[in-house]
């Protein structure tokens, strides 16, 4: 009997969801799956965000032209704003990231990052690089060509400089350049060569369009002797969807950035332009062999296989079983190397999807905390064929590697190892397996280091460019199918049955036994009076009997120094107070809650990011809050609050005192309005609130009687009403990227700089990521007072980030600068003139 040992890594196949509902793929798609087993071809898109990335020509190279295609997207996208929520930065990077791998699985690419972190809006590549540490990233990217050995490489952005573009941008694309005449060199980061050998692409090339001529009619007229056409609108009826709707699907994923697509259907143009390398004569993959005849003894391969496409059952997937396990044994026999591997694993799914095989490891619970720990197993053969299940293997993570569970016992005696699997007769067990020590904890890995503004640390290379954390616990099954072993890998799984919506799956994740967390992210203090702080403890044990204590700054104290705490339910949480009272001085810290039960601290809580197109996703984050004890005055009591995007504000304005409440439509009426000191839009809440194209002259309404209307920061694109002011002014995109640019005062003498609070320059210190963005760039000077300066070194002064107006009896206050961002972050400066766009007073009696 042969026997041989493949684990199906799921990555290596297709991106697919760590906690979603199984897919069980139809004939349709296996026939799709085993017409792809036929091509040896491999792509790699390069980028700098999650969004770059041209799904209708991803969709094309993976479905039409059935190659690999990878997505190297440089960054998680941390820097961006967050159209559905409130993540922002790592927690934002963490939903792009896994937005990214939902496209994904709808377009069939694959996905690859860099460590490097988006910064936030970059003007040029050489700030970009050097904030990124180009050495670093320029590795990576070495690292994803040998890894993933694409035939061609595709930039999304041009590598030449000069056009003005996001500096993330054009990084991406000279990056790819370099990395492209590199990646070949033996000598070159020999670090990487223990996994990976030296691999030289055939050609690079830049996927072009209209937009980077400057409009349609350019575009038709520029010279394309250096491009290849394709037209990408193609129909599969296999899998019944246009290449576009596919395309639309994929990009639609990415719902905190706004990019839902109208699906479209008949021929679509792309277009690549030729950069570097051989150059082709008409195709992309001029002269580069992707069939199997690629391969020493691959020739054979690609004849059964195409007799296995051509004889394919739709009724009858399994009938394809007995040729597709002699495709893999003859692929077993070839050299080892990298398409070996990469089709072993494309076969064997093929294989298990072909006799319907269902296979699942389930745990009652989501956070894996003790040594033991139970979990079920269910397996069922969907076909005729004969299927032996050999063993389950249970491994846990430890680092970038899987060790063996040694000990794993099976309740009342039903094991399933050595089980032959009938047809439709399904067979389960459950057992509790114990790991010595217990499994590591889990977060995304590069969040576990220490970070820079433009690079994640991850100092294990296996771990490098991996979309996301292998999983905890993982079970394998070893089956045997006509003498051929196939080693099927399942995560460790949580589901349980929604009344309103079915079976919903969860990533179980390893985690403390105790969670604690501070429920406020700043404290911010205008005065010596104490506040109260929630820390919230949670056992995922249970019978926890602990202290709990604040760790605070010099000059800080709290009441009581120690709180205890008793949880009898697993999962169960109590809620503690602490009064904590600030020095009299103006200070900036960090308080920490600490839970002591028996020898053991527990320091960390867990952010849960969960929505509906995404697997919910953990952070293991410090519990702490930043403290802020700042020089402050405030006029008025009452703020109403209109959300928009999605932002933190709200509750940074409770921080100082001010009762916020937040308003729907039905609440916009100049009567209900009267009684707040001031009326806030939220970021982009022009942009996402439609009915606001209703209400806006109610608003400004409201300013005529008196009202103090501060409007946050919006784009030009898309906005619902074109009467954002009750003036003339016109949206751009001037932005000042630099937090530390200087902040000049243009009217030092207007309200808004003076009362209650004196504003000087030393309330920009210390501010993040950003000064402002989409900032006027036209406005009329009569009736508007801009009052702050500021500009990116080497460009011309902006000025439109501030600007107020005095509207019959109230004021119009319009401003880009970045407070979504900088209240959040506890910056003092910026609590003291937010305050003073509040406290504006008009004349209302």
């Amino acid at each position: 009997m042969k026997k041989y040992v493949l684990i199906i890594l799921a990555l290596s196949f297709a991106c697919f969801s760590k906690a979603q509902k199984p897919h069980q793929m139809a004939a349709g798609e296996i026939l799709h799956e085993i017409q792809k087993a036929q091509v040896l071809g491999s792509v790699l898109y390069v980028a700098a965000h999650p969004d770059d990335e041209n799904t209708r020509l991803i969709s094309y190279l993976a479905n039409e032209r059935k190659y690999k295609t990878t997505y190297l997207s440089l960054t998680r996208g941390d820097g961006g704003q967050n159209l559905i929520g409130t993540e922002i930065r790592d927690e934002l990077g963490l939903l792009r990231t896994q937005e990214l791998l939902a496209a994904r699985r709808i377009d069939g690419g694959h996905q690859a990052f860099s460590r490097a972190n988006d910064f936030g809006y970059s003007k040029n590549p050489e700030e970009t690089m050097d904030i990124w540490n180009k050495k670093e990233v320029l590795a990576d990217v070495i690292w994803a060509i040998r890894k993933h050995r694409p035939d061609v490489i595709i930039t999304r952005f041009n590598p030449e400089k000069g056009r003005r573009t996001h500096g993330h941008h054009t990084a991406s694309a000279m990056l790819a350049k370099e990395a492209f005449s590199l990646s070949g060199n033996l000598g070159i980061h020999q670090e990487q060569l223990e996994e990976y050998a030296p691999w030289q692409a055939k050609r690079l090339m830049f996927n072009t369009s209209w937009w980077f001529f400057g409009s349609r009619e350019k575009f038709k007229q520029a010279d394309k002797s250096d491009m290849v056409a394709v037209d990408a609108g193609v129909y599969y009826p296999l899998l019944g969807k246009s290449n576009n709707e596919i395309a639309a699907e994929s990009r639609s994923q990415h719902r905190c950035q706004g990019m839902g697509s109208l699906p479209s259907r008949g021929g679509l143009m792309e277009y690549l332009k030729f950069i570097e390398g051989e150059q082709q004569q008409d195709d992309m993959m001029d002269g580069v062999n992707t069939t199997w005849s690629r391969l020493e003894g691959g020739e054979a391969i690609g004849k059964l296989l195409a007799e296995i496409e051509s004889e394919f059952d739709f009724r009858a997937p399994y009938n394809s079983v007995e040729k597709l396990t002699k495709v893999l044994g003859m692929i077993r026999n070839l050299p080892k190397g990298h398409y070996q591997k990469e089709k072993e694993a494309q076969i064997s799914q093929i294989i298990t999807a072909c006799l319907g095989l269902f296979a699942e490891a389930t745990s009652p619970d989501y956070y894996l905390t003790k040594v033991n720990f139970p979990f079920s197993v269910e397996i069922v053969n969907r076909s005729p064929v004969k299927v032996q299940l050999d063993k389950v293997d249970v491994k846990y993570l430890d680092g970038a590697n899987y060790n063996q569970v040694a000990g794993v016992k099976y309740d009342e005696g039903i094991d399933l190892n050595g089980t032959e699997l009938k047809n439709n007769e399904v067979r389960t067990a459950s057992a509790t397996a114990s790991v010595m020590g217990g499994v590591p904890h889990s977060s995304p890995y590069w969040l576990k280091e220490k970070a820079t503004l433009g690079m994640y640390g991850v100092s294990e290379q296996l771990l490098r460019g991996l979309p996301e954390n292998p999983r905890p616990v993982v079970l394998e099954f070893h089956l045997l199918v006509n003498e051929e072993e196939i080693v099927l890998e399942k995560n460790l799984v949580h589901k349980e049955v929604d009344p309103a919506f079915g079976v919903r799956y969860r990533p179980v994740e390893s985690a403390p036994a105790v969670f604690v967390k501070i429920k406020q992210d700043v404290l911010a203090f205008a005065d010596k009076k104490s506040k109260t702080v929630d820390v919230v403890v949670q056992s995922n044990e249970g019978d926890l009997s602990a202290a709990v204590r604040l760790d605070l700054p010099k000059g800080w104290s709290s009441k009581p120094k120690i709180a205890n705490c008793a949880i009898k339910e697993k999962g169960g949480k109590q809620e503690l107070r602490f009064e904590i009272t600030p020095p009299d001085y103006q200070s900036v810290g960090e308080v920490k809650a600490v839970v002591q039960a028996s020898r053991t601290s527990y320091r960390m809580g867990a952010v849960e990011i969960d929505y509906e197109h995404v697997p919910r996703q953990m952070i293991l984050k410090p519990a702490k809050a930043k403290v802020v004890r700042v020089d402050l005055e405030k006029s008025g009591e009452k703020v109403a609050y209109i959300m928009g995007a999605g932002d933190k504000v709200p509750e940074s304005l409770e921080q100082i005192g001010y009762k916020v409440d937040m308003l729907e439509e039905s609440d916009i009426d100049v009567s209900k309005l009267k009684k707040y000191d001031a009326v806030v839009l939220g970021v982009r809440a022009l942009n996402t609130q439609k009915w606001l194209q209703y209400k806006q002259a109610t608003l400004l309404g409201y300013v005529e009687q008196g009202g103090t209307l501060l409007v946050q920061y919006n784009t030009a694109h898309r906005l619902v009403t074109k009467d954002i002011a009750p003036y003339p002014m016109k949206l751009s995109r001037d932005r000042v990227t630099v937090e530390e640019a200087e902040i000049r005062i243009l009217d030092s003498a207007h309200p808004a700089l003076n009362t209650p609070n004196k504003i000087t320059e030393k309330d920009f210190d210390n501010w993040v990521q950003e000064r402002g963005l989409y900032f006027p760039n036209e406005w009329d000077e009569e009736r508007f007072d801009a009052l702050l300066s500021s500009n990116d070194p080497g460009e011309p002064a902006l000025n439109g980030g501030l600007l107020v107006a005095k509207h019959g009896k109230g004021y119009f206050v319009y401003t880009g600068y970045s407070w979504f961002r900088q209240l959040p972050a506890g910056v003092p400066g910026a609590y003291r003139l937010f305050a003073n766009l509040i406290s504006l007073k008009g004349d209302s009696e």
